[in-house]
């Protein structure tokens, strides 16, 4: 299903790397943190290209940030996932719990939603139609990119910050995805013109 008529700004569910604030930052420098989503029924996994996809798997259950995108967030964000061509665009139902304060991802102001167990909802949970990239052809699971475990980890502390249980990440992240202890403490000072944070698969 696409997006087309989903109106402008467009509500993101980031489950991947864009679960790393910072790459969010410099990818879309527009855009907003807005609150947490769930995905019911669907199961995050590593595909055989080395990157964070999603599938149908009922009962089980998908996190991740939500960022409302501009326009040109969006088609920047399109250029980043290789849509449509690796990643299609889809539309999804998401429960979604917002953050206490609507500001940008650094702003010292925004506090996040009380964390609950996998699979729970706060009372202040909404369902929303959300933008979703996924890789319909290459489903099968496979080791991720040496790169890309850097990245995920930094998504990891970035999630758990934000709200999303760390039972989660534990259930679903660490069969593929190895823990790096120094990434918890490295200081948030990249390049932002670093060609790595570009151009590069969710």
């Amino acid at each position: 299903m696409t997006i087309d008529a989903i109106p402008h700004p467009t509500l993101y569910f980031g489950y991947g790397s864009n679960l790393w604030i910072d790459q969010m930052n410099r990818r879309c420098p527009e855009s907003k943190l807005v609150g947490i989503g769930l995905l019911k029924d669907w199961k995050w996994s590593i595909n055989r290209r080395g990157y964070a996809n999603i599938i149908p798997s009922p009962d089980d259950i998908v996190y991740g940030l939500v960022y409302e995108l501009s326009p040109s967030d969006e088609a920047s964000l399109d250029r980043s996932e290789g849509a449509p061509v690796i990643y299609a665009k889809q539309n999804h139902p998401i429960a979604f719990t917002p953050l206490a304060v609507h500001t940008h991802h650094n702003h010292p102001d925004a506090q996040a939603p009380e964390a609950s167990s996998p699979g729970s909802e706060s009372n202040s949970t909404t369902a929303k139609e959300m933008l979703v990239y996924v890789d319909i052809k290459r489903t099968k699971p496979g080791p991720p990119k040496e790169e890309y475990i850097y990245r995920i980890n930094k998504g990891i502390v970035d999630g758990v910050k934000s709200g999303i249980p760390m039972a989660y990440f534990d259930k679903y992240f660490r069969q593929s995805i190895p823990p790096l202890p120094e990434v918890a403490d490295e200081p948030e000072v990249k390049d932002p013109f670093d060609p790595q944070l570009y151009y590069v698969e969710a």
